[in-house]
Order: structure tokens, then C-alpha cells, then sequence
């Protein structure tokens, strides 16, 4: 199942409707529902936030083969920024001494089971992979 969002954060809500509805057909338990939910927010949001100017669509393709759950995200005209290979967050830490920023896909990073990154000629490709039980 595939969909093209505007890029804004106002399609948060499409964007929630076509996971719940591919969850829905799919039966995918609310647990991975909401991990996949909570990952994609935090990649559509940056996505938007950090690439102001640019009004190109965002892709969002959602694919279930046996056990998992594949989500890809694509967006164009960006440059590269690697999010399989951010910096681990130290949550040990006390928010005073820790840099801001990183937290969102630190998160993700611990509920999806495995996160991958392309960039090729503008277009970032950001894939998730969830095991169902």
C-alpha cells in the first residue's frame, strides 16, 4: 500500500488514517501499530521541519510480508542525513548534560528492529522493519 502526503504537518492526520487502515486490513496488533505510528511521526515530522522550503510530496509505502511489517518513507530534493547511523543517546544522562536533538530516533532505533537509510541523487529512502509475534 502506497500514498503520497503534502508536506506539512497538518497531513499528519492522512498519514495516520492510512497506517490505521493498512493495520486495520492487515490485523496488526496495537503494540506494532503503535510503534510503526510513533516512528513514522517522528520521520514525517523531521522530514517537514528540517526541509522547510521544499514543497515536494513525501511517499509513504507500508508492505507486510510473513512476519514483519516494511514502512518506507521517501522523500526528495534533500540532502543526506543518515539516520541508521546517528549517534547513540546516552539516557543516563541528566537533560542538562545532554545536547539536544537525537532523542526522536533514538527512540525509534529501540522500537523498530531495524532501521535502513539510502540517499541517492536528492532522494532519501528511510526503511523500517518490524517482527510481528
Amino acid at each position: 500500500m502506497q500514498k503520497t502526503f503534502k508536506r506539512a504537518m497538518h497531513s499528519l492526520d492522512e498519514v495516520f488514517d492510512f497506517i490505521g487502515e493498512f493495520m486495520k486490513a492487515h490485523a496488526v496488533d496495537q503494540s506494532a501499530s503503535y510503534s510503526i505510528n510513533l516512528a513514522v511521526e517522528e520521520l514525517f515530522t523531521n522530514m517537514v521541519k528540517y526541509n522547510p522550503g521544499n514543497a515536494n510530496d513525501i511517499s509513504i509505502t507500508i508492505q507486510k510480508n510473513k512476519d514483519d511489517l516494511k514502512v518506507t518513507l521517501v522523500d526528495t530534493e534533500v540532502e543526506p542525513f543518515d539516520v541508521a547511523n546517528t549517534a547513540e543517546v546516552d539516557v543516563t544522562k541528566s537533560l542538562e548534560e545532554r545536547k539536544a536533538g537525537g532523542l526522536g530516533i533514538h527512540l525509534i532505533k529501540k522500537m523498530v528492529d531495524r532501521l535502513e537509510y539510502e540517499h541517492n541523487n536528492r532522494q532519501s529512502r528511510i526503511t523500517l522493519i518490524k517482527h510481528l509475534e
